[in-house]
């Protein structure tokens, strides 16, 4: 065997192991990020806020099903769904099965494209070149019966639209969009004589495209929730995610930072002092056509909101 044909088996090797690792441990890593986010008035208590996205469930995941019920006991104020949360004609059970515990709680949500369309095969050398745009024609999921299971518990559905809540003794306002991903955001107006009355002001996007993060904050949102990233999914360690699938820089892929109108690319280090923070999601979970997550373990993301200057 000569030193070239070593030097190959070597490379195929280390990348079966790699692909192993991805898809058999990574993607089934799942992990609590907590965050702690000065956005509340001076003096307001606390807030804990529990983020999920991007579960792309399918019924056989009882593993990540269990892991979603359990956090539970973190006893969070407010629970954000931001969207994707199926990946299966049946997924509809299994979704309200995880979230069953949750659901208990205060909650709103908006929807991705995987709550609309059924996920199918694809090059994924597409995502890797921020070339990927899911298009109308996967088979439609029973996005209804994921919706009506939502409200029906109490949670509020943000799609294209305001709410004000109290919760925990806050009194918030949110606004929301439908997936930016598939072209169905609407940015709900409000007349001359409806302002925001609450502490804080909440954007809520599956999708986070500059276009919505602007409109939100221009708008007065103080903090933006999102997912749809994956965090890039496959990430390269020390240098992180390749892509966002979407028009994010690739440094905010997941994590929290700052945006205002205009940030595009410009790090949170040059933000106004009046910026809105944002938080981004890695999600839970991936395509059942793509199950590997690497140098990105699966999250959910709980928030602790406290008093600006704390």
């Amino acid at each position: 065997m000569n030193g070239l044909t070593r030097t190959a088996l070597g490379a195929l090797a280390v990348g079966a192991t790699g692909l192993g690792y991805a898809s058999l441990i990574e993607r089934n890593a799942f992990t609590l990020r907590r965050y702690t986010v000065p956005v509340l008035p001076h003096g307001a208590a606390p807030l804990r806020v529990l983020h999920l996205s991007d579960l792309h469930l399918v019924p056989r995941q009882r593993r990540k099903i269990e892991w979603v019920r359990g956090l539970a006991a973190l006893e969070p104020d407010l629970v954000v769904n931001t969207g994707d949360n199926l990946a299966d004609l049946e997924a509809v059970p299994a979704a309200v099965r995880a979230m069953e515990p949750l659901l208990e709680l205060p909650g709103v949500f908006v929807l991705g494209s995987n709550d609309y369309f059924a996920p199918s095969p694809k090059n994924p050398a597409r995502y890797l070149t921020n070339g990927y745009r899911k298009g109308l024609g996967g088979q439609p999921l029973p996005t209804s019966d994921l919706v009506d299971a939502f409200a029906k518990a109490g949670w509020v559905d943000l799609t294209n639209a305001r709410a004000a809540l109290e919760v925990a003794g806050h009194d918030l306002d949110f606004v929301g969009v439908d997936d930016p991903h598939l072209n169905y955001d609407r940015y709900p107006g409000r007349s001359e004589l409806e302002t925001p009355s609450g502490e804080l002001t909440i954007g809520v996007t599956h999708a986070p495209y500059t276009r919505v993060l602007d409109e939100m904050t221009s708008d007065g949102a103080g903090l933006v929730i999102a997912g749809h990233t994956h965090g890039g999914q496959l990430c390269v360690p020390f240098y992180g995610a390749l892509v966002t699938n979407c028009d994010l820089d690739r440094k905010r892929a997941k994590g929290v930072s700052r945006w205002w109108p205009g940030a595009g690319s410009l790090p949170s280090s040059a933000a106004p002092a009046d910026a809105a923070w944002m938080e981004v999601s890695a999600g839970l979970g991936t395509s059942p056509y793509a199950p590997v997550r690497f140098a990105c373990r699966p999250e959910a993301t709980l928030l602790t909101l406290v008093a600006k200057g704390s």
